[in-house]
């Protein structure tokens, strides 16, 4: 079945492609939003989420908000953002590993712009 379908991703991958992908926000409180827009602002991201919350935070790796989404430890979503069904369970079936998945790099093209990197570094 292809609502069964598992996707992996890589796990060391920074937050703007990871987010601008999966379009999910985990807050501190352990609530999922959903995000309306991310812009990538030099080496901060600018996220607003559907309830209209506002956030500034630096593209990192190992950042907080990158070891909750690859590591699914947001309880609920947010009852403002009403992310679907399909959304949670999409991301649910999401799989993070070191060596396998895709890397998210190449695909915007925003990113690519503004942190040129050439292959074999």
């Amino acid at each position: 079945m292809a609502n069964e379908k598992k996707r992996y991703y890589r796990k060391h991958v920074e937050l703007y492609p990871l987010i601008n992908k999966m379009k999910l926000w985990p807050s501190r409180k352990g609530i999922l939003h959903g995000v309306k827009e991310v812009k990538l602002r030099g080496e901060y991201i600018e996220i607003t989420t559907h309830c209209d919350e506002f956030f500034r935070i630096y593209n990192s790796k190992t950042s907080r908000a990158a070891r909750w989404i690859r590591n699914k430890w947001a309880g609920q979503s947010c009852k403002v953002c009403k992310i679907p069904q399909w959304k949670l369970d999409k991301y649910s079936k999401t799989f993070f590993s070191q060596h396998y998945g895709t890397e998210l790099i190449d695909s915007n093209p925003e990113l690519n712009e503004q942190n040129p990197k050439k292959l074999g570094e």
